[in-house]
């Protein structure tokens, strides 16, 4: 009697996954574009930082999404970087602001937008290869929930920072893949 199981590949698996976690119909006639494909960015520009541990560097900007679903930014890659998080600032117990990995990424609502902003919301490149010189580019690529993916080139700017503290590891951080 033939194998009648049926297999899924761990791409198809992730795909459903993904589609099922968005809380969307998979009815056929519910056809969904990628969530990148209705987003886009503005004003996007990255900070000046050194190489090293120690260099980091924001990338802040506005995204808008034309799509009438959110969309949910929850990573980046970087060549230039080690690594990319996406980060919040927020209180602590003692009311200074301090910066942190943002469990669940960033939701940029349907028809409207998610700002990207010093000492607010925003990615941040860490591990540096390479210094981030003003008046240069960086390019990283967004990765969306659903795992369509958005490239960005960022303009460095000289910026000091917002003088935030950073708490690494933050809520339910249990490292990437890179």
């Amino acid at each position: 009697m033939p194998d009648k199981r049926i297999r899924i590949s761990t791409g198809a698996a992730f795909a459903v996954c993904a589609l099922l976690n968005t809380g969307r119909s998979t009815s056929s006639d519910d056809h969904h574009e990628p969530m990148a494909s209705s987003v886009t960015i503005e004003n996007q520009w990255a900070s000046s930082a050194e190489t090293g541990m120690a260099g980091m560097a924001g990338v802040f900007g506005t995204f808008s999404n034309k799509g009438d679903d959110e969309a949910r930014i929850v990573s980046a890659e970087a060549p230039i970087a080690g690594r990319v998080e996406v980060h919040e600032v927020v209180p602590d117990a003692s009311g200074a602001m301090t910066m942190r990995p943002k469990e669940g990424g960033f939701e940029v609502p349907a028809g409207g937008s998610r700002e990207l902003i010093p000492g607010g919301d925003h990615l941040m490149l860490m591990d540096l290869k390479q210094p981030l010189q003003p008046g240069a580019d960086v390019s990283l690529t967004v990765v969306f929930e659903d795992g369509s993916t958005l490239p960005v080139t960022a303009q460095i700017r000289d910026f000091a920072g917002a003088n935030e503290e950073y708490t690494p590891g933050g809520p339910g951080s249990g490292g990437g893949h890179h």
